[in-house]
């Protein structure tokens, strides 16, 4: 979350919300990640029904939900008790008529020029005004709530209760009929207050919220500008209005649409209609939010003045219409921009933070094949990260890192960061550049960890986040591509806020992989491998027997050689061949030449747990798809528990990987492939020509020979009419197609 949920504590009077309301708090800010102290702590500000405890009692009751409240209702709730975040950039000081906030701005007041609202003629039809407005507003059959009388209180003139159990087709009815004595139908108002009615439909049992049946429209009345203004700026925001009355004193009423289906759904609309109204600088008068609310009533006087439609059916057809427009006028996109205008002047590109392979800023997934030893080669990334160090050949950027650990309980990972840490021998001097997220157990869909994950790492200085592994976090089916590109989506959120790369590891799908691509590899849809900036795949070569004999019988030479530096110091290298170094034999015999008994006993278990250890090493190729740089051929390596290390040897080159074809098998499959392909074509020919060449009918090898002219040879003709399975009829010379069984 962008906000300080401090400052949006603050802005919240909890006396003002309802209970449920405080208890969306409560579970807001559980969700969120905070505690039942900052509930208590806040919710103290309403004395009058705060009770100690009782935040900590229902805070346990919290949690589970499949649709959680989160910290969105919190900013949502100050945006309604006034709460505006402070603009972006450079700060300055606000004036009284500042327009606090962007989003939802849609007219420049500086431009907005009045629009005047005619009155109607003396002799204005009052029947057809208030029919219109039953007729646009309501259906035959329902209830519709309606005031005559009122009562005098410091010096206002308020309404009663009034009626609510007559239809709106049974008061058109009778309007028809009246002679234009609407007090006939509806009763006499007074003349100074006029009458008002009710914009949604009543059950007929009562006049509050419970007796609305249909959340069907909200009205926006101000009060504090001139009538013309208010009519032009109700106008430009395009409001979806059904009915917009002149109140016969200093207002409009505007009928909105809302269209919500409960309750809970009107009153997000309303608040979101009254946010856009206010920022647009139509000062509302914000208690007529309630769906029961009067209107004025068209069709009567009040203080001399009439009460009539000014229009109806203006602005957008519906809310959804209406609310989409507002959306796209503020959709905080860039505006396009002339490359011209940037060509002597582009903008630097973000600095590299693994070098030749990811920018800071940027996405890295790294894809392989399970037990591939992919989150230890991301442990050496941290480490390579935290001590500005290569990782697997690579210089990599120092920086601070998160590593977001959603597989190992947090024993377990904190000992193989040691583990990876003194097997890389790398210096251990910042190790405070590295932070462990140990969320095992914990773990929740990625759109709900990315706020959580954000406000932690907020002015933390991570230059990257590595989350492993993802198939914890992933929202949706995998094989959807629209739901993964959501998914990834927040990766895209969590770079943009904390301006660090994110970095993370997903399984291969299911089979052998040697045949394919190495982008195509990974489990679920292609989004996965299109998405990231740099996208590195590990598979592992098929190590011969051989080869893991000459391993260990290497790692057998480098024993010995230590060996006799420690016991025998340098003189023993003149009188070895240099290439003994590299023959186990050759050095067994020196090591019986050259130490005692007792030396050459204590080094039995070091040989043999060294060529075990180098016999049982796996070998991987890491294959690059990147979108910054140039590709990098492809990266053999040995995994030796616990980390990766290259191949001087060069040894691996020739490998194959499960399932993958070497070179040479790759070659002639591609010419046969060719020639399958060609025989086909020809097939496809011939088959064409013999049903054409004669008019549709059988066809003989004079009727080929005629139609190619000298392009294809008797011979070939021949080849094929057998090749195809055809044959010559001896009587007659006609080419049909032969018996599986005749020879031709």
């Amino acid at each position: 979350m962008p906000y300080d949920i401090k400052d949006l504590l603050a802005a919240i009077n909890p006396a003002l919300l309802t209970y449920q309301e405080w208890v969306s708090v409560g579970m807001a800010l559980k969700e969120g990640g905070y505690t039942a102290f900052d509930w208590d702590a806040w919710s103290r500000g309403d004395s009058a029904r705060y009770h100690a405890g009782e935040c900590f009692q229902k805070w346990n009751t919290f949690g589970g939900d499949a649709r959680p409240v989160t910290l969105g209702t919190v900013v949502q709730y100050a945006r309604n008790q006034g709460w505006r975040p402070a603009p972006s950039g450079d700060g300055y000081e606000l004036d009284w008529d500042s327009q606090i906030g962007g989003h939802g701005v849609v007219v420049n007041q500086n431009w907005l020029e009045a629009r005047e609202v005619s009155a109607p003629a003396d002799h204005w039809d009052a029947v057809r005004e208030l029919t219109t407005y039953l007729e646009t507003l309501f259906e035959a059959s329902e209830n519709v709530g309606y005031v005559t009388d009122c009562y005098e209180k410091d010096g206002r003139y308020l309404p009663t209760r009034g009626s609510f159990s007559r239809t709106a087709g049974e008061l058109i009815q009778l309007l028809s009929k009246c002679g234009g004595d609407i007090g006939s139908v509806i009763g006499d108002p007074k003349p100074q207050a006029g009458a008002w009615i009710r914009f949604n439909p009543l059950d007929g049992k009562g006049v509050k919220n419970e007796n609305v049946t249909d959340f069907r429209y909200a009205l926006v009345e101000s009060d504090c500008m001139e009538i013309d203004q208010q009519n032009a700026l109700l106008q430009e925001l395009e409001l979806p209005i059904a009915m917009l009355v002149h109140s016969g004193g200093k207002s409009l009423h505007a009928i909105v649409k809302i269209g919500a289906a409960s309750y809970e759904e009107y009153r997000r609309r309303v608040d979101y209609l009254y946010g856009v109204c206010a920022k647009n600088g139509l000062k509302i008068d914000t208690q007529n939010r309630n769906p029961s609310r009067l209107s004025r009533m068209p069709g009567v006087l009040r203080n001399g003045n009439p009460q009539y439609i000014v229009a109806r059916e203006i602005g957008k057809a519906s809310w959804d219409e209406w609310q989409e427009w507002v959306e796209s006028q503020n959709d905080n996109l860039p505006e396009p921009e002339s490359i011209a205008t940037m060509w002597s002047h582009l903008p630097p590109l973000a600095p590299a933070l693994i070098d030749g392979v990811l920018r800071m800023g940027h996405k890295m997934l790294l894809a392989g094949p399970s037990k591939a030893g992919k989150s230890f080669a991301l442990i050496e990334l941290c480490c390579a990260i935290a001590e500005g160090q290569k990782w697997l050949g690579w210089p990599c950027t120092p920086g601070r890192v998160m590593y977001v650990n959603l597989e190992l309980d947090r024993a377990s990972c904190l000992h193989r960061f040691k583990d990876v840490y003194l097997a890389l021998g790398y210096p251990t001097l910042h190790l405070n550049n590295i932070d462990v997220w140990n969320l095992r157990g914990k773990a929740i869909p990625m759109d709900q960890l990315a706020p959580k994950l954000i406000r932690r790492a907020t002015k933390k200085g991570y230059t990257a986040i590595v989350i492993d592994p993802i198939y914890k976090v992933i929202t949706g089916d995998e094989n959807s591509a629209d739901q993964m590109a959501n998914f990834c989506n927040q990766f895209d959120k969590v770079c943009t806020e904390l301006g660090c790369a994110v970095i993370y590891c997903h399984h291969h799908s299911k089979g052998v992989q040697g045949q394919k691509r190495s982008m195509d590899r990974a489990s679920g849809s292609g989004v996965f491998a299109r998405d990231p900036d740099a996208m590195l795949d590990m598979i592992e070569l098929d190590v011969p027997d051989a080869l893991r004999k000459a391993e260990g019988d290497r790692a057998v030479c480098r024993v010995y050689e230590a060996a006799f530096d420690r016991m025998l110091g340098d003189p023993w290298r003149d009188e070895v061949k240099p290439e003994d170094l590299s023959s186990a034999a050759a050095m067994k015999s020196h090591a019986a030449r050259l130490l005692t008994r007792s030396q050459e006993a204590t080094l039995g278990l070091a040989l043999a747990e060294a060529r075990a250890r180098a016999e049982k090493r796996t070998a991987w190729r890491i294959e690059g798809t990147l979108r910054e740089f140039a590709p990098f051929p492809p990266l053999n390596l040995w995994f030796d528990y616990p980390v990766h290390h290259g191949d001087p040897s060069g040894t691996l080159g020739d490998l194959s990987a499960d399932g993958e074809q070497p070179p040479w098998k790759k070659a002639s499959d591609k010419h046969r492939k060719a020639a399958v392909a060609k025989s086909a074509d020809d097939r496809i020919e011939f088959e064409n020509v013999l049903a054409n060449c004669n008019g549709g009918a059988p066809a003989t090898m004079a009727h080929l020979t005629d139609y190619y002219r000298g392009e294809k040879s008797e011979k070939t003709l021949y080849r094929w009419i057998q090749k195809y399975g055809y044959r010559i009829d001896r009587n007659n010379g006609m080419i049909l197609k032969a018996d599986p069984k005749e020879v031709v």
